[in-house]
């Protein structure tokens, strides 16, 4: 007898309790399933299963077995559903979530060229600051940024987020160039409200200790951008990712500021569901983010 065929009726009539309904799954007799049972255990010798008229009981052995063969019959069904992965065209809806500003600056081509790739396939995006939960809003992967709280979802790493601190030429002219954090103590703030911790903020020196920026708050808001708008006129001094500030601070319409200190860095993540088989077009989707953004993602290029 076939052994895979042998393996899987034995671990069907463990999943449904008998082997009735083990046949029934195989198109099979309930004799021939206890055949194919039978011979399993000649062939290994074995009692995996003790049989009474109203139920199934496995054995110590059994119960060995039926773990080890489950997780090798998962796995085989996993490598089948690769292989034939490769041969997919991704279609339906790919439903993303990302933050506003980082969506709206960096998300438009590579979503862009993944549609090119994928004529079949459409995308519904979300922008949206908030966490979404992605079962209540039916998203199948979303862009987090920052330290991710300990949940069900899976996590991958798409890029490095560096965190800046910087002013416009215009008010380091008015104000001056500061050479440590205590410099900045009175200078007016640029921050955002939406931040986890909007009080101070830190940076640290070469020896990893920590100053803080307390500055007044001169303007807050909810989308970093406003900020690098206010920030390129002048306004006071701002804080935040380098996928905002980035292109102005290459250009010197911004000036980075204290190089010596450095803020903690974050990372750009991807999250989704846990499953025991990812759909094939998130990992694609995924996997172009990966590509795309790199160790040196376009926002640090410039």
């Amino acid at each position: 007898m076939d052994r895979l065929t042998c393996i899987e009726i034995f671990i069907a009539a463990v999943d449904e309790g008998s082997l009735v309904a083990a046949g029934r799954r195989f198109g099979l007799s309930a004799s021939m399933a206890g055949k194919y049972l039978t011979g399993l255990e000649a062939e290994l010798n074995v009692c995996l299963i003790k049989r009474s008229t109203r139920r199934l009981n496995l054995t110590d052995a059994g119960s060995r077995y039926y773990d080890r063969c489950k997780r090798i019959l998962d796995e085989f069904d996993d490598a089948n559903r690769e292989a034939s992965d490769a041969s997919i065209s991704l279609n339906g809806v790919l439903r993303v979530a990302a933050p506003v500003t980082f969506g709206t600056l960096h998300m438009g081509d590579v979503i862009g060229r993944f549609l090119k790739d994928h004529p079949l396939l459409n995308v519904d995006m979300r922008l949206d600051d908030r966490y979404l939960d992605l079962h209540d809003e039916n998203i199948d992967v979303a862009i987090r940024i920052g330290r991710l709280a300990d949940s069900a979802l899976i996590a991958r790493r798409l890029a490095p987020c560096r965190m800046v601190l910087c002013a416009a030429p215009a008010f380091l002219s008015r104000e001056g160039t500061p050479r440590v954090p205590e410099d900045l103590h009175h200078s007016p703030r640029l921050a955002f409200s939406e931040e986890v911790s909007t009080g101070a903020w830190t940076v640290y020196d070469e020896n990893q200790q920590p100053h803080h920026i307390d500055g007044p708050i001169r303007m807050q808001a909810n989308n970093v951008q406003m900020l690098l708008d206010t920030a390129l006129a002048g306004i006071g001094i701002t804080y935040g990712p380098s996928f905002v500030f980035g292109r102005s601070l290459a250009s010197g319409e911004l000036i980075n500021l204290l190089p010596s200190y450095r803020p903690k860095d974050l990372t750009v993540q991807a999250v989704y569901p846990a499953m025991r088989y990812t759909p094939v077009k998130i990992r694609r989707f995924i996997d172009c983010l990966v590509k795309d953004f790199g160790d040196i993602p376009p926002w640090e290029r410039y």
